[in-house]
């Protein structure tokens, strides 16, 4: 007879919480920003918890971009179950270029959604609007963004009148208020109205224009450090992980040290014959110029596959070529949505198309981006102590459910 007390969500199962439970996606947060900021002592909540909770290192999903790991967090699984592979692919039904920000794209149901459907109150806030259709599907409950806070309304969102409710005006989309919206909502939707399960999901805005360490990013983390202690100090579970890391993708000259990849395919196979997507591309490109460590290549029938892929891994500052099969198996990844070559640039590099077709000049700092499996490494909180971790075995985001579900109530 089945626990009407647990839930079974993509093959894995999950306890309804018993006390409420916070997860939180901070956009960007490579493991050191953490570091940084507890060692200037700007972060005593994450000090404490370091201390008294739980901490460890995850890996998140390759591409290391925001809707894979988003929705991998969400639904407990990697982009081979819920589908989404990128913030943008090649429909190849419709031969067209597609943000996939529309939940048809989606192939798996969420935990949000799950819960939801077992009678527990759930919210999802999250920093920009392309996630929310995504993040809430399925869900009954509250969803909204910061960038759209202002006409959320009962129906479309669950709320309205947010920002009488937080206090704070409609954040700019470029800005760390955005993030800091993100999380006073959560804090006053908390102490009014109590929902049983929040995902907060923010901007990585400032890990694009700050490094670990420096002013910008402490403050942002000491911003964030503030609400934290506020949740907890209302009895929530939290369990804080990150959706990717961040590193800087320049030469010695700090100018982004880019591979133009379609420039590259159009001068050894002739103009046209492959066509190179980037799945970082998405409407915000100001502070990351559609330049990321993650690429798929789609080709003709006719082309030498494994003489183009030997002479692409042999470029400087490309780490890894894969086949559609290989890359599919290795980083989890959905085969039919992942063109036919994957190429994946070294931690200081990124991929572009044509060097014509990437605006650069509304970068204030040296380029500082993501993709590739050297942002691999996230961080994976909980503020209650789990006892019997095995620190040895491989831990991924989309562990943060499990653990604050099933084992931190």
């Amino acid at each position: 007879m089945p626990d009407s007390r647990t839930l079974i969500v993509n093959q894995r199962s999950y306890r309804l919480p018993t006390q409420p439970t916070v997860v939180v996606c901070v956009d960007g947060c490579e493991p050191d920003y953490i570091a940084q900021a507890v060692a200037a002592g700007v972060m005593p909540w994450m000090a404490r918890t370091l201390e008294l909770g739980s901490a460890l290192i995850a890996d998140c999903v390759v591409p290391s971009f925001t809707n894979p790991n988003n929705l991998s967090i969400v639904t407990g699984a990697p982009p081979s179950v819920h589908g989404i592979c990128g913030n943008y692919l090649f429909d190849v039904a419709t031969g067209t270029e597609v943000m996939m920000n529309d939940p048809k794209w989606l192939r798996a149901p969420t935990i949000l959604s799950a819960l939801s459907g077992a009678g527990k109150t759930c919210a999802v806030i999250t920093a920009k609007d392309k996630l929310r259709r995504l993040l809430g599907h399925g869900m009954t409950g509250i969803c909204f963004s910061s960038e759209k806070a202002d006409v959320a309304t009962e129906a479309e969102n669950g709320i309205s009148g947010l920002l009488d409710l937080v206090g704070m005006p409609v954040p700019d989309v470029y800005s760390a208020e955005l993030s800091a919206f993100v999380f006073a909502a959560g804090v006053e939707l908390m102490r009014k109205r109590r929902p049983d399960m929040m995902y907060l999901s923010t901007t990585d805005y400032i890990q694009h224009k700050h490094a670990p360490g420096t002013p910008g990013a402490n403050d942002f983390y000491a911003m964030m450090d503030g609400y934290l202690g506020q949740l907890e100090a209302m009895g929530c579970v939290i369990a804080l992980t990150a959706d990717h890391g961040m590193n800087a993708k320049t030469g010695l000259d700090a100018k982004p040290d880019v591979i133009y990849l379609q420039d590259l395919l159009d001068d050894w196979l002739g103009a046209a014959v492959a066509r190179v997507i980037l799945p970082i591309t998405d409407p915000y490109v100001v502070h990351h110029g559609a330049l990321g460590s993650f690429a798929t290549v789609y080709l003709p029938a006719g082309v030498d596959l494994p003489a183009l892929v030997a002479r692409l891994a042999a470029r400087r500052g490309v780490e890894g070529v894969f086949s559609r099969e290989q890359a599919a198996a290795h980083f989890e990844l959905p085969a039919d949505r992942i063109g036919d070559l994957v190429v994946v640039s070294e931690r200081f590099t990124v991929i572009g198309t044509s060097a014509s077709r990437h605006d650069l000049s509304a970068l204030e700092v040296p380029l500082r981006s993501h993709g590739g499996t050297a942002e691999q490494r996230v961080p994976l909180i909980l503020n209650r102590r789990i006892e019997g971790l095995d620190h040895q075995r491989r831990w991924r985001n989309f562990d943060a459910f499990d653990l604050a579900l099933n084992h931190a109530q």
